[in-house]
């Protein structure tokens, strides 16, 4: 299903401080032991190619982009990377961020939390022409996505764009097997996912979904959708 983006790197001791729950060290420590597996397991990503060439098509040359939750890097930060943008990335693990950057020379990557991000936190990143959230939301309880998205909105420039996937799931912090561990997933029917963003001030200006089989058994069949939005100022 996703890549994650909730933690701060808070250095090669690996301490989680005080206060971080258990379920977002848990996330972290899933996907470092998923590892390239996850690309594996989603070998066919025509939905995110999609979204992405999208997003190359509305931007100036050179934009920058923050691609939240990165994963491994592929196929978005490479793909905008070859398109000439400037490129930064977020992700949960650091399995995945070492992934990335071995992956993507050509962009950036950090081990970060979302909360951390905005103009009064401390890893202020500047601001972008866009952002990215490819399946990386859905690792959150629904009561903080909207403070996610809030954040997404401050990240972006004036009339930014914002490009987001979830999948179609009426479910809340819910417990699944994932590629041989557990992660907790949340999820929205399209019109309540469509209601949520645009109550965080973006306006849809496009939508797409895709039925989408994974590659592997233990991961369930599921609709993907797709949202392009751009910054209400």
């Amino acid at each position: 299903m996703s890549r994650g983006f909730i933690e701060v790197d808070y250095g090669s001791d690996e301490t989680v401080p005080e206060g971080m729950g258990h379920d977002r060290e848990g996330q972290a420590e899933a996907f470092d032991a998923i590892g390239d597996r996850y690309d594996e397991a989603f070998p066919y990503k025509e939905g995110q190619l999609a979204a992405a060439e999208w997003l190359i098509g509305a931007l100036p040359a050179g934009a920058r982009v923050l691609d939240l939750g990165s994963g491994t890097g592929l196929p978005t930060a490479r793909q905008l990377v070859e398109a000439g943008f400037e490129v930064v990335g977020v992700d949960l693990s650091r399995g995945m961020v070492d992934l990335a950057r071995k992956h993507v020379p050509g962009a950036t990557f950090h081990r970060l939390d979302i909360a951390d991000l905005g103009p009064d936190g401390p890893h202020d990143l500047g601001r972008f022409g866009a952002v990215v959230a490819f399946f990386s939301l859905l690792m959150l309880p629904r009561a903080e996505i909207p403070d996610a998205l809030r954040t997404v909105h401050d990240l972006l420039i004036p009339r930014g764009l914002f490009t987001l996937s979830m999948v179609e799931a009426d479910v809340d912090d819910f417990k699944i097997p994932f590629l041989g561990n557990a992660i907790r997933v949340s999820g929205y029917l399209r019109d309540d996912l469509r209601k949520v963003v645009e109550e965080a001030d973006f306006k849809v200006i496009e939508e797409s979904s895709y039925s989408y089989a994974p590659a592997i058994s233990d991961v369930p069949p599921e609709e993907q959708l797709f949202l392009h939005c751009t910054r209400r100022d």
